[in-house]
């Protein structure tokens, strides 16, 4: 059973895989063997990152991309086959929001915040496509958000992005299953990352409320996330395919 799990010799990139939840992800996959490839904007927070993942004693490569440019992310993938030699989890979890009413949003905001958080989706995963069908297979996850279920008042764009995040995973894991790439989503619900380690003092009433809400009555931390990635990458969800995975301390059961 143990084996099931083993990611030795297998390479991940993780798009934003250099702090929050991506790097939790990205540490999750390491820890299970696998070879990561952290594709992000900084390069100072990549270059960390690096650091951290080789600590567990495998392979790293930092890329600096941006995911919403389609001859940037052909040139992720390529690179990744240059450097590591093949593509065997593609974890696409960048993702933007902006925090505006949607009366107030001008379609700029719109544009960026769906071409970060579902375009990119699709851009990377059509890239890695042909060689995860050269290899025999592959495993993609897409990052969704507890917002896939739910409506935003203050972030329509994220919350419609990350539904589109849903469907579009449904959508590539019928028309892939014929070629043993499995495509799944996780859906994350309250951590605790840079982005939100403010709300406590800043919005203490707001975090009460999210707080009272999760059964488990605690935030999570991004290492939490690493044990549904490595499911999702490994042999053991073989026979996993179009499901979504939630990561919320059971918010999205209340």
């Amino acid at each position: 059973m143990q084996k099931q799990f083993d990611l030795t010799g297998k390479v991940a990139v993780v798009t934003g895989g250099n702090g929050g939840l991506g790097l939790g992800i990205a540490m999750g996959l390491a820890g299970a063997g696998a070879n990561i490839v952290v594709a992000a904007r900084s390069v100072e927070k990549t270059a960390q990152a690096l650091e951290d993942i080789r600590a567990l004693g495998v392979e790293a490569h930092g890329i600096t991309v941006d995911v919403t440019l389609e001859p940037a992310v052909q040139r992720m993938v390529t690179s990744t086959i240059d450097h590591m030699g093949r593509l065997d989890i593609l974890v696409n979890n960048s993702g933007i929001a902006v925090r505006a009413m949607p009366q107030d949003l001008t379609a700029a905001q719109w544009d960026a915040v769906v071409d970060v958080n579902l375009r990119a989706t699709f851009l990377a995963s059509r890239e890695a496509y042909p060689h995860m069908v050269k290899a025999g297979g592959g495993k993609i996850i897409n990052v969704g958000s507890m917002y896939s279920l739910f409506g935003s008042d203050w972030g329509a764009p994220y919350a419609a992005s990350k539904g589109g995040v849903v469907q579009l995973t449904k959508s590539l894991a019928v028309a892939w299953a014929k070629d043993n790439i499995q495509v799944n989503s996780i859906l994350p619900g309250w951590f605790v990352t840079d982005l939100t380690r403010g709300i406590p003092e800043g919005d203490p009433e707001r975090h009460d409320n999210i707080s009272r809400r999760i059964p488990t009555g605690r935030w999570g931390e991004a290492s939490e996330l690493g044990g549904a990635a490595v499911f999702l990458a490994s042999q053991a969800s073989n026979y996993v395919t179009g499901s979504v995975l939630a990561v919320d301390g059971g918010y999205s059961a209340t």
